[in-house]
């Protein structure tokens, strides 16, 4: 069997850049196996499938290590894949997805912009040992959805954080989101740590961001922020703060096409 496959720089503009992901899609489902066994064989941050059903597309997302409950590149980048590859002339599309509900996705010129949920933190502090394999303390830490998010007060100390990641393997499902004010018009900063997913570190999160937009614009009073993840390969996202929910758009390069056999 030859399995179409596409690797998608997603949150960015420019070719290795962002994060890269990808994106398989399926007449029908491979078998659970098989699909951990190809994220784990393309031995990206993320491997999407999506099989059509209807006017839309169930999407389920893959580490090298586990299916996860909400990818943001991946969903970008399958998006990408559908309206600029599979159907041009398609303007949005819809997946169906497990855990994350309907995910709707629009394209405007070559922004894509996501529908997902918001996930405030919650007010109780974070494992003080997640904390400790950070590196260095935060000014404020949360919890939401069992991630830990660390609150710093300068993007300088976000960016040369060295976290412990044999210390944070040791703390079952112990992952990080990291952040600080921005500058040159970024209203923030972010680095994303999920050693126990198989990342130490994801480039290019818009799930974190699903965590990060009601932080930040409850603490800036603003409902359009732009942040920027400053991973090695830097993402570039825009956040609009909507309820419930939130707009998380970017951009995304094909960088490759092929396919697979299986």
């Amino acid at each position: 069997m030859r399995i179409p496959l596409y690797q998608i720089d997603a949150f960015t503009s420019r070719l290795f850049g962002g994060n890269p992901a990808a994106v398989c899609p399926l007449s029908e489902w491979l078998p659970d196996e098989t699909m951990q066994a190809i994220a784990a064989e393309n031995n990206l941050a993320e491997t999407a499938f999506f099989v059509p059903q209807r006017d839309r597309y169930l999407l389920r997302w893959f580490t090298p290590t586990v299916e996860v409950e909400l990818c943001g590149h991946a969903t970008l980048a399958s998006a990408y894949v559908v309206t600029h590859l599979l159907t041009p002339d398609q303007r949005s599309v819809t997946f169906e997805t497990l855990k994350a509900g309907p995910l709707e996705v629009s394209r405007d010129g070559e922004l894509l912009a996501m529908d997902f949920p918001a996930w405030p933190p919650e007010r109780k502090p974070a494992d003080p040992r997640v904390l400790a394999a950070l590196g260095a303390a935060p000014a404020q830490s949360f919890v939401a959805r069992g991630r830990t998010l660390a609150v710093y007060d300068k993007a300088d100390t976000v960016e040369k954080l060295q976290p412990d990641f044999a210390a944070m393997r040791q703390i079952k499902g112990a992952n990080a989101i990291v952040t600080a004010p921005g500058s040159d018009g970024v209203d923030f900063v972010s680095r994303y740590f999920a050693p126990n997913y198989g990342v130490d570190e994801d480039p290019a999160t818009g799930s974190a961001h699903c965590v990060l937009t009601p932080y930040w614009a409850t603490r800036l009073g603003k409902n359009r922020l732009t942040a920027r993840q400053i991973s090695k390969r830097v993402g570039e996202l825009d956040l609009t703060m909507r309820g419930d929910r939130i707009t998380v758009a970017g951009r995304a390069v094909l960088y490759l096409e092929g396919a697979i056999t299986v």
